[in-house]
């Protein structure tokens, strides 16, 4: 068996020492650069993508039935790829059958087959990147990063996380009780690390690996088998990481099936049939929030982890750089079309405006303001391209028209000239009044967003944190220019359990979230019961079973 945990110590160490400092630091480059990751893998990872289309995937794992798969490019071309189908019953046996032994590793051994795992996963991203760019739309750097170096630290995140609390416990200690003037009680005791079960990853069709890596690969390090139910859209990216997970663990001498995957069709749905079987311990969900409140009502004795909906507002009661908020926001709206659980909705405005290193600036020149800022960062094709990427799903178009008539038009949304037969849309802004609560207190997911006409800025404030309370938010963001007023908010967002970031006008928004660094949904509101990612979310996918016996003194 290879020594994957001495080969990829050090990483872990950093690892587990980012978690705790939350500086800056990355264990993968994000820069898709032949000088880091070799000169031909650009074009070795488009070739492998290519060779994947149209055939069978090619995963060492048995199937029943006829073959799944229905893969849409949002660029305009079928995939073709199919693969192998399982039922719920066999996923079951060969989980419990290949977690045996898997359970009875190390945590030094689990976490070394992990990081092996991710090291691979690393080489392999521009391979990643083609299949996330052409299953969920996004452009091929947004692709690149976030479904490859991004999320590889989230998943090295999860490893690290887990192997702290895992070792925090000792394996062996010699316990004496005084018993005054007779011979103290002795006792040798041991503690055994359980894993709690099967774990499900129900992945969505958007950020797949980045979402779906932190529960995979917390299960797998704390020592449970994990079935990877990938979205019907959205199938390819996590079927790469199951293949490189299944080449790993067989080299290492375990089971493959320690970790399997579990397609199914939009027809045939088998999630909910997986996340309420007995022998299911973990369930891992990211996705809508009807499917999520339907889980949260029907696992009973699984440890659940959601991610849902967000309704992420941004309070604008002022600004010391007028232009440098637009442009900020332009961005963060821009950004794979709104497609992000991260990207702003909902715009508080006061009626009376906002002062500014500008002036004063009423309600209309604020929205004519970041309206002219999306014109200006969408005017050259191929940067709008690149920033916009594709629209994963039909449905967010007919949304897009849908919330035409919700308010009034400040821009509107169209596709990109010249896009081919890719499907976009730029963001469509709307201006409501502050009652009009059925307009925005939904989320509509995609290139949407709603500018709220608010009393004043304390009332903007009110509205904003109730929202994110009441109806969950993921991010939350204010411009302003009194101290106080921050620090209320401040407050205000933190009983509502969301992350607020004060004044962004440069390099980083809203809706980028930074492994090792930034915590990702609190579990403190109706976006999501988990948080990615911290100790809760690997403690209790683990139990410790103890022994003891009489020794003599």
């Amino acid at each position: 068996m290879a020594d994957f945990f001495a080969a990829h110590r050090a990483t872990l160490d950093a690892a587990i020492a980012a978690c705790r400092t939350r500086g800056y630091w990355s264990a993968y480059p994000e820069t898709p650069s032949g000088r880091i990751y070799g000169e031909d893998a650009r074009e070795a990872g488009e070739a492998a993508f290519k060779a994947l289309l149209g055939k069978p995937f090619p995963l060492d794992q048995e199937g029943e039935g006829a073959p799944i798969g229905a893969e849409v490019s949002p660029y305009g071309f079928p995939l073709g790829i199919t693969y192998p189908r399982r039922e719920v019953a066999p996923l079951i046996a060969a989980a419990g059958r290949a977690g045996a032994a898997w359970a009875a590793a190390t945590p030094q051994t689990r976490a070394g087959v992990a990081l092996e795992i991710l090291a691979r996963l690393n080489r392999d991203s521009f391979l990643m990147a083609h299949a996330i760019q052409h299953t969920t739309g996004q452009a091929f750097v947004m692709a690149f990063q976030a479904g490859g170096p991004h999320a590889q630290d989230r998943g090295l995140e999860a490893v690290a996380y887990a192997f702290d609390e895992m070792t925090r416990i000792p394996h062996a200690a010699r316990w004496e009780k005084p018993q005054g003037k007779a011979p103290p009680v002795l006792l040798a005791k041991e503690w055994r690390i359980v894993p709690r079960g099967i774990g499900l990853v129900i992945g969505c069709s958007t950020f797949p690996t980045w979402n779906g890596y932190p529960g995979l690969f917390a299960s797998l390090a704390t020592g449970n088998a994990v079935i990877v139910k990938p979205h019907p859209n959205a199938i390819l990216p996590l079927a790469l990481a199951v293949r490189t997970a299944r080449a790993v663990l067989r080299e290492a001498g375990f089971d493959p099936d320690v970790v399997q995957l579990a397609p199914d069709t939009v027809e045939a749905p088998i999630a909910a049939a997986l996340a309420t079987h007995p022998a299911i311990g973990i369930v891992d969900y990211t996705g809508g929030p009807a499917f999520g409140r339907w889980l949260r009502a029907h696992v009973r004795d699984a440890a659940l982890f959601t991610e849902e909906a967000g309704i992420n507002p941004v309070v604008i009661a002022g600004s010391p750089d007028f232009r440098g908020m637009c442009a900020n926001l332009a961005f963060s709206l821009a950004l794979y079309s709104g497609q992000m659980c991260t990207a702003p909705q909902n715009l508080f405005v006061p009626a009376e405006g906002i002062a500014t290193d500008e002036g004063s600036k009423s309600f209309d020149a604020i929205a004519a303001g970041i309206a002219a800022a999306i014109d200006a960062l969408l005017a050259d094709p191929a940067r709008a391209a690149g920033v916009l990427g594709a629209i994963a799903s039909p449905a967010t178009l007919a949304r897009i028209a849908a919330a035409r008539g919700l308010g009034r038009v400040v821009r509107d949304s169209a596709p990109l000239p010249d896009a081919g037969a890719a499907r976009t849309a730029t963001p469509l802004l709307v201006a409501v009044e502050a009652e009009d609560e059925a307009a925005y207190l939904e989320e509509r997911f995609g290139p949407i967003a709603f500018l709220i006409r608010c009393r004043d800025a304390d009332d903007a404030l009110a509205r904003a944190a109730a929202s994110a309370r009441d109806r969950g938010a993921i991010t939350a963001a204010l411009y302003a220019t009194e101290e106080a007023f921050i620090a209320r908010a401040a407050d205000a967002f933190a009983r509502a359990g969301v992350p607020l970031s004060v004044n962004l006008t440069g390099g980083i928004y809203v809706n980028q979230s930074a492994a090792f660094s930034d915590y990702h949904v609190s579990g403190l509101n109706p976006a999501g019961n988990a948080c990615l990612t911290d100790s809760a979310f690997v403690a209790n996918r683990f139990r410790v079973a103890a022994l003891r016996r009489p020794i003599a003194a």
